[in-house]
């Protein structure tokens, strides 16, 4: 058997013509949503990804209205930089990229952030919306994954879902998700602490791997005929991007699995489009026509 290749690169393409769409008919009312990323450092893989969100709006015809702030810059100065976005109405929505420089504190950044404008989902009144049920943002990772099993038809409903990983960008959030009655799984998360790791990944019908290390899910830890969402991002010995999946062995178990690179990331960057469009929808009073 080889697995069904999940496309995210073909998926998140008719989304940001979408989102392009609604953009359009936005600025056709004097609303052009704005994507501000705030960048403090030199770290290239940051840069990297900045820039690839700056062509992500200018694509979709966004304004990207971000800052890149030197590594020197004080907790202050970080906050002030916050403030003048929340404070601008031309910005719909702002990210902190991370990693931060050691002497930043991650968590005050995003606190700082004016919740309705937090795209990312981690300010704690969206992290808290989604606990109880009701989201407003979530964060665009574990979004990609349900929109992905949407789109391939692969019912969560009633599925055991196994996710390797508790970070707070994509293994909790994914959990409530995915657990809603909206979605009706039944999630189990596993991570450093768990005893037989390939016991719980066997019976599950879906397993979300995004423990941040090379070949933590091999074929043998799969049922066959499973679906495999591979999240992670990792350099193999020849500089090339893998996941954290064992892509080559498993598309032959697996009844469907995620690519690295193709699958899971690109659909995290354009349902961040998304989520700008509906920041920008919420701060200017328009009906909601995306989610």
């Amino acid at each position: 058997m080889t697995a069904t290749i999940i496309d995210g690169k073909a998926t998140a393409a008719g989304l940001r013509e979408r989102v392009a769409a609604q953009v359009a008919q936005l600025a056709q009312r004097g609303v052009v949503p704005g994507l501000a990323a705030v960048l403090v450092g030199d770290d290239p893989a940051s840069h990297t990804y900045v820039d690839g969100k700056e062509r992500d709006c200018r694509s979709v015809g966004m304004a990207s209205l971000g800052a890149r702030l030197p590594s020197s810059t004080t907790t202050a100065e970080l906050h002030a930089e916050i403030d003048r976005r929340n404070d601008d109405p031309a910005v719909s929505g702002i990210i902190v990229q991370m990693p931060l420089p050691d002497h930043l504190d991650p968590i005050a950044a995003q606190e700082r952030i004016d919740p309705l404008k937090d795209v990312d989902g981690l300010h704690p009144e969206n992290a808290g919306r989604l606990v109880r049920g009701d989201p407003r943002f979530v964060p665009a990772t574990p979004l990609a994954c349900q929109v992905l099993l949407d789109t391939y038809g692969i019912p969560a409903a009633g599925a055991d879902v196994v996710i390797v990983g508790r970070s707070q960008l994509v293994g909790r959030p994914l959990a409530l998700l995915l657990s809603l009655r909206t979605a009706n799984a039944t999630v189990t998360m596993c991570h450093t602490g768990t005893v037989d790791l390939a016991a719980h990944t066997r019976r599950a019908g879906i397993v979300v791997v995004a423990a941040g290390a090379r070949h933590t899910l091999t074929a043998g830890m799969v049922a066959p005929g499973a679906t495999v969402l591979d999240v992670g991002i990792n350099r193999d010995e020849h500089g090339h991007l893998v996941g954290d999946a064992d892509f080559a062995d498993l598309v032959e178990v697996a009844g469907a699995i995620t690519p690295v690179p193709g699958g899971v990331g690109p659909m995290t960057r354009a349902l961040l489009l998304q989520s700008t469009l509906l920041a920008a929808r919420l701060q200017s009073g328009m009906p909601l026509a995306l989610r």
